[in-house]
């Protein structure tokens, strides 16, 4: 018996179509086809699976929280995505004039400062922050910072702390957080 008579011997594929006269395909026959094949579906399922575990650990289970700094009580919590834009504005205490934030969520879930504007130059105020700076209604814009933080410390208070937003849904405003509390915001892996 030849290797391709044995083949069609313990192929069912082989069984039927052979009955009929009609040759197997050129994979039936092949001596590692049925391991070749074996091997590229469990590789298949491996990289399906691998994405799907990939895909619900960085997305669906991400959290923007505002803690309190000391006791880690939650303030406020927001499901998020990477790449999710979160916005700060606050009153700057000196000059008491409209300061905002631009920040997006990093692959590994830090803030990367993209953007802030403000209306005038002022005490504690850059210069020359970012690679882009040019002035639009009224407003002072500097972009491309890409400045990395783990997280965002602050002391709160109710009349500087204007709102913070995650992509342009308030999450929590300076008034709805205790008053004088040092607070955290980061973003954080559902428990």
């Amino acid at each position: 018996m030849n290797q391709n008579n044995i083949l069609r011997a313990n192929c069912i594929l082989c069984k039927a179509c052979c009955r009929g006269g009609i040759s197997p395909p050129a994979f039936v026959t092949t001596p590692l086809s049925l391991q070749r094949r074996l091997v590229f579906f469990a590789a298949l399922l491996f990289v399906w699976m691998w994405t799907f575990s990939v895909s619900a650990s960085t997305d669906s289970e991400l959290y923007l929280r505002i803690r309190d700094w000391k006791t880690g009580e939650i303030y406020a919590a927001s499901p998020a995505k990477i790449g999710d834009v979160v916005f700060f504005g606050w009153i700057h205490s000196l000059e008491k004039i409209p300061w905002n934030e631009y920040y997006h969520i990093g692959e590994d879930r830090s803030f990367i400062l993209d953007a802030i504007t403000f209306p005038a130059f002022g005490a504690g105020i850059p210069e020359n922050k970012g690679r882009v700076c040019y002035v639009e209604n009224g407003l002072i814009h500097m972009e491309e910072i890409d400045e990395k933080f783990e997280e965002i410390v602050w002391l709160n208070s109710h009349t500087a702390t204007q709102e913070i937003m995650l992509d342009r849904v308030v999450v929590a405003k300076g008034d709805s957080l205790p008053q004088h509390s040092r607070l955290r915001m980061a973003v954080e892996m559902e428990k």
